[in-house]
């Protein structure tokens, strides 16, 4: 079986009862919902010519992923795009995504978030989708009972992604549409298993550790697993997760859609450790290049950029994804990422990961949310800067938070300077908008 919609079809022989997908007061069973993948791909194969590029809306809807779905079986390349965009933005992109040819064994065209530059269309073939579904699988221990809640964007790896090893193994999936609804998305884990998992950004764990902490405690018996990715998610987020679910797997992941799904690592398994990846799966290799830089090959990697060669040619080279993650190698095989290259911070020759400094003051008691800037300094040319949301009733002791860092890095690493601000900008999967504040 060389496609997802193989293992469909298979599941929809093998497991013709069991509930597939779950959205608001809809059910349906495998056999339903390859019946109805069948009926559209059928519409499909007189509408579009095979391997045409067509565009839809990610919506969170059972209809979405049978659209998804029937493309691929139509011969077709799916492009699932954010379900809010405006529609003249929809029509331009549907329309430029139509005249281009994709590479015979195209699967999907997803395009990254645009948070370091353009918004790029990412080539997925069908053998990534496969390689991606095996390391998920034998890197998080997905099996046939699973039953994943999906509340992120499906026009994205985070979640989209999640839908594969699933399908692969026959187990089933309940749709949220985001975490607007916290009820919907706690009453999604009033199903009937203990086997249950989710995906969720870290702006999502703070946001539940903060609003709904003993909620999440109640699920404790419930949630097999939990992963997160897409940003860093600080020590304090990890640990007090921990605690809360000490039973639960809980996996920080590298992976982007452009290298696909490549390490992950359990932090609630004894060692918490911030920016740890755990060792590359089974279908991924990595290295650390000269500079410091993940590099990944392997099945699970793009094909390329849609339309645009020059741009390719930058990060993939020889079958090689040439990243701008910094990290580091530990003695165990450990992937610690320290973060972007774009985002250091020279302090008069001293580099500075930023991701570094957020974490520490995470851990600060009255800190709810932050991001560390470079602003102007007369003596070291870049000198840091802390922008700090405060937990409710907090107010911010500049010199008791500047000791606090002092205790915890370097003092090149130390902020000078502290503000407090209503909120943090951040993109809509939970990144903190590092080019926001560099436009300031």
């Amino acid at each position: 079986m060389t496609t997802l919609e193989d293992y469909l079809k298979r599941d929809a022989e093998l497991y013709p009862s069991k509930v597939a997908l779950i959205c608001e007061e809809e059910s349906i069973t495998y056999k339903q919902l390859y019946d109805r993948v069948l009926q559209k791909a059928e519409q499909f194969h007189k509408i579009y010519t095979e391997n045409q590029i067509v565009s839809f809306r990610a919506y969170s809807s059972i209809d979405c992923i049978v659209t998804y779905f029937a493309l691929h079986l139509a011969g077709c390349v799916a492009a699932p795009l954010e379900k809010d965009l405006p529609e003249e933005t929809f029509n331009a992109i549907a329309d430029k995504l139509g005249s281009y040819s994709a590479p015979k064994g195209s699967a999907d065209i997803l395009y990254t978030t645009g948070t370091t530059g353009k918004s790029k269309g990412v080539i997925i073939s069908h053998g990534t989708i496969i390689a991606d579904a095996e390391n998920l699988i034998d890197g998080q221990g997905f099996n046939h009972d699973t039953v994943f809640v999906i509340n992120g964007p499906l026009n994205h790896i985070g979640s989209l992604s999640k839908i594969y090893p699933i399908v692969l193994l026959g187990g089933t999936i309940i749709l949220v549409d985001g975490l607007k609804d916290l009820n919907k998305f706690f009453q999604a884990f009033e199903y009937e298993s203990n086997k249950m998992a989710t995906f969720l950004v870290p702006a999502s764990i703070r946001m539940l550790l903060t609003f709904s902490a003993q909620m999440l405690e109640n699920l404790k018996n419930k949630i097999d697993f939990i992963e997160t990715g897409a940003a860093a998610i600080s020590q304090a987020d990890m640990e007090a997760l921990c605690k809360l679910l000490p039973h639960t797997r809980l996996y920080n992941t590298y992976a982007s859609t452009e290298t696909g799904i490549i390490a992950t690592y359990n932090y609630n398994n004894g060692r918490c450790i911030a920016g740890c990846l755990g060792k590359p799966m089974k279908h991924a290799k990595l290295l650390i290049t000269e500079n410091g830089l993940i590099a990944c090959s392997g099945p699970t990697i793009m094909t390329g950029y849609i339309g645009d060669p020059e741009r390719t040619a930058t990060i993939l080279r020889d079958g090689v994804i040439y990243t701008n993650d910094v990290a580091e190698l530990d003695s165990e095989g450990n992937l610690h990422l320290k973060g972007r290259e774009d985002d250091v911070i020279n302090v008069g020759g001293f580099k500075v990961a930023p991701l570094e400094v957020e974490d520490v003051a995470m851990g600060y008691s009255a800190v709810s949310d932050c991001i560390c800037i470079a602003v102007e300094n007369k003596i070291t040319g870049q000198g840091l800067k802390l922008l700090v949301v405060l937990k409710e009733g907090q107010i911010l002791d500049k010199r008791a938070i500047a000791l606090y860092m002092r205790s915890k890095l370097e003092p090149y690493k130390v902020p000078m300077q502290y503000e407090v601000v209503d909120k943090i900008a951040r993109t809509f999967n939970g990144k903190l908008n590092r080019k926001f504040y560099a436009q300031k």
